[in-house]
């Protein structure tokens, strides 16, 4: 086998591979159109939908059994949908020719079932249409809140983004804008727009995940069906019709063509990830390095840094002048979002700062506090770092290390950020040991809280056992099921021991950018 975990040989034909791997995605399509049935009864509906009058959807939200109905659908489906997705894995080991294809099949299979679903494990969808209404009235979506709009609340956003500033960029905006434009704020038809510009970044991830992969002697399908394919990426970016898609494709995007040798249309398109949301601003410098070249001087550099930055900040700053925004979108790096996620690394140990400042008589709050803000400082520098050390020919991995780090040491981690990382982690190399089993359980773990977590009851309806409850049995039971007793899936933690977690892996993928491949003339 191949550094890349491509096999040097294959065995058997091709087809029968691929037939077997089809039996992973129909399993998964039955998933996905679990989903979508159980999404009637238990997904977020604007209370100005026309749908919220349907016979059918008032059936199975008035009636007991038609929301316990919908929270089993919804729940053991996005459960399916995992073991499809570790199936499709298991069935393609060794990745042999055509394993591209029917991973992209299965990513379009699974998604486009969630194209229709009611929004799920999110409403943020219904706020993009607030930020949208925003705009049409000229107002600032950096200064003010959706709450300013009249009837705003029937559109379905959550009442947390009432007196928020918009943390996305200007480009984002204009869409946003656009859509609601379009369909006169009607929060079904919005949602499909949204959901259709998600979509293109779906799209983009699919292109040039594979092909930035190549280009790091990474095998294509695996990085693909690791970033992409799995639940968690779909559900969000998807079902959830979250912008982050948009950004995520634009930045590989950009990503890919910078790395290729054609530096103008890498920075724009990174600069159009910008757009849509300013975290992907880390990536530039990164950008400016594959620009300067392999084995470029440090003034090199340094005119390249600066030129980088010259035609993004220009043109981000002629389309906030064009629009009357400004700089509005930088607060969004500048003033974060207080507050931390218990399950973030930062929100958890400094949980125990605290109780531990508390226990000694010390001002434990404060303790925890100053405590994740090193951890954010460390990031940074940690960025620094990555930007002046390392070889040339890392420069991929070590931005996503760089994004990785940014990300992870933040106080507030929401499961569609993890998202962010894995399309240049996967396309530059994630180990067949202790890596690839982190994300089986970090995907997992998003997946289960999100079902239990993000559920839609009409508050009149009283229930004797709480939908959270039964989603929380259920999806828990699934993973003990998935881990203990499948005899499918349950080695894939526990198989070579102690040396399948921390030993190289049968498959250790270079990180290293090669040369893309000449095109023939003639």
């Amino acid at each position: 086998m191949t550094a890349t975990g491509s096999p040097t040989t294959h065995t058997g034909s091709t087809a029968i591979v691929e037939s077997r791997a089809h039996v992973a995605v129909i399993q998964g399509v039955i998933g996905s159109l679990m989903m979508l049935v159980g999404s009637v009864g238990t997904g977020w509906i604007a209370n100005g939908s026309p749908m919220v009058r349907h016979p059918l959807v008032i059936e199975l939200r008035v009636n007991a059994w038609g929301v316990y109905t919908c929270t089993a659908l919804l729940t053991l489906g996005a459960m399916l949908l995992i073991r499809s997705w570790l199936r499709l894995g298991q069935r393609l080991r060794g990745w042999p020719p055509g394993s591209l294809r029917t991973v992209r099949t299965a990513v379009i299979a699974w998604s486009v079932p969630l194209l229709f679903a009611v929004p799920i494990y999110s409403r943020d969808v219904y706020a993009y249409i607030g930020q949208g209404r925003l705009m049409l009235a000229g107002k600032d979506p950096y200064v003010e809140g959706i709450s300013s709009l009249d009837n705003w609340f029937m559109l379905g956003a959550d009442p947390e983004w009432a007196e928020a500033r918009t943390p996305y960029g200007p480009y984002f905006l204009w869409i946003a804008a656009a859509v609601v434009r379009l369909t006169n704020a009607q929060p079904d038809a919005s949602v499909m727009l949204f959901r259709l510009a998600a979509y293109v970044g779906v799209i983009l991830c699919m292109v040039y995940v594979p092909k930035l992969a190549r280009l790091h002697n990474v095998n294509g399908a695996r990085a693909l069906w690791i970033s992409v394919a799995n639940p968690l990426f779909l559900i969000s970016f998807v079902a959830s019709a979250h912008n982050d898609a948009l950004m995520v494709g634009l930045a590989v995007a950009g990503v890919y063509f910078a790395a290729t040798k054609h530096p103008l249309i890498g920075i724009l398109l990174v600069t159009g990830s910008i757009g849509i949301k300013p975290i992907t601003i880390l990536l530039l410098p990164f950008i400016g390095l594959l620009w300067a070249g392999k084995g470029a001087s440090w003034p090199r550099r340094f005119v390249i840094w600066a030129a980088t930055a010259l035609i993004s900040f220009g043109l981000l700053a002629l389309s906030g002048w064009a629009d009357g925004l400004g700089v509005g979108w930088a607060w969004a790096l500048l003033d974060p979002t207080p507050g931390y996620t218990g399950y973030s690394p930062s929100g958890f140990l400094g949980q125990q700062v605290e109780r531990l400042g508390n226990f000694l008589g010390l001002p434990g709050g404060d303790m925890a506090g100053t405590f994740r803000r090193l951890l954010q400082a460390a990031a940074i520098l940690l960025v620094l770092v990555l930007m002046f050390v390392g070889g040339d020919r890392k420069i991929v991995r070590r931005m996503a290390i760089a994004f990785a780090a940014v990300v992870l040491l933040s106080p507030i981690i929401q499961p569609w950020y993890i998202l962010w990382l894995l399309p240049l982690l996967a396309a530059t190399g994630i180990k067949d040991n202790w890596q690839i089993r982190i994300i089986y359980i970090v995907v997992t773990f998003f997946v289960v809280f999100g079902a239990q977590d993000q559920l839609s009851v009409w508050p009149f309806l009283t229930l004797s056992v709480s939908v959270s409850q039964v989603a929380f049995v259920i999806t828990v039971a699934f993973t003990l099921y998935l881990a203990l007793i499948d005899p499918r899936t349950r080695t894939l933690l526990t198989h070579g021991g102690w040396r399948g977690w921390f030993g190289p892996g049968p498959a250790w993928p270079s990180t290293e950018l090669v040369a893309p491949p000449r095109r023939r003339r003639g």
